[in-house]
């Protein structure tokens, strides 16, 4: 595909759904399979495996044979040419904790930039066979053959917002006050869930998800997803959400706003 030609959404949705089936092949065999896990840093355990890294060289491969002239932003091997027209952002296991526990709260991301901008955005999980994603103007969810739309669902009072959380230890220091000051206010908080809380919000699940030290390709693929759904997402201060760090989903804008003045209060 010439740079000059209009894109095409369903080839490139095409591409998103083939991306995912080979991801999938190369990440089952792993799963409770007793993948060894190394850690990638000298800090805070930063785990992965031989899964995150074999199915992302897949994903980059059927790119690169697919758009030769497409950029590729990964969390495993870094960037090729992230400032083209088009630009793929995936993570090939978001929630790798999860996943070498064991627990299938975790996901293949995969997301195209169109000159910046979020054209589309994919979720796989392949164990339970379950797959979110965004079309042109609406949110789907396939599970078992059959295929609906899926949106957010209303819910204007924090009281009685469901929020979700990966994990406590996002909040600390500066942090720390703000979050608590909004989970004093929510019916209902739970950890855990990485991607998946994201999704869940955009089927109507759950009605809050707020998290921090985010990187492009934990949140930018789930952008589409929530906002074609009916969703909102920003940043902590109301901004742009696509380069990560403290992030706010709600399915509600009423809910959104609150939650945001909570947060800078």
């Amino acid at each position: 595909m010439s740079e000059t030609e209009q894109p095409d959404f369903d080839a490139y949705i095409a591409t998103a759904h083939a991306l995912a089936e080979r991801a999938g092949a190369v990440i089952l065999p792993h799963f409770r399979a007793g993948t060894a896990v190394d850690h990638k840093g000298s800090g805070a355990f930063d785990p992965v495996t031989a899964a995150d890294r074999d199915a992302e060289a897949a994903i980059r491969q059927m790119i690169a044979e697919t758009y030769p002239s497409h950029g590729i932003v990964g969390e495993e091997f870094g960037n090729e040419r992230a400032d083209a027209d088009y630009c793929w952002i995936i993570d090939p296991i978001d929630g790798t904790r999860p996943f070498i526990m064991g627990q299938p709260l975790w996901g293949t991301l995969i997301g195209l930039t169109a000159h910046g901008a979020p054209l589309l955005g994919m979720m796989d999980q392949p164990y339970t066979k379950e797959r979110f994603w965004s079309g042109e103007t609406e949110s789907f969810f396939a599970r078992g053959g059959e295929t609906q739309t899926i949106e957010v669902r209303p819910c204007p009072s924090m009281s009685e917002a469901m929020l979700a959380s990966s994990t406590p230890d996002m909040f600390t220091g500066a942090n720390e006050r703000p979050y608590a000051r909004l989970t004093e206010a929510v019916r209902l908080r739970r950890f855990g869930g990485d991607c998946y809380n994201y999704c869940l919000l955009a089927m109507g699940q759950i009605d809050l998800v707020v998290e921090t030290d985010l990187k492009p390709f934990d949140i930018l693929p789930l952008v589409p997803i929530i906002e074609r759904a009916g969703g909102v997402v920003t940043t902590w201060e109301g901004g742009d959400p696509h380069d990560g760090g403290r992030i706010i989903a709600a399915g509600d804008p009423r809910l959104h706003a609150a939650a945001m003045e909570i947060l800078s209060g």
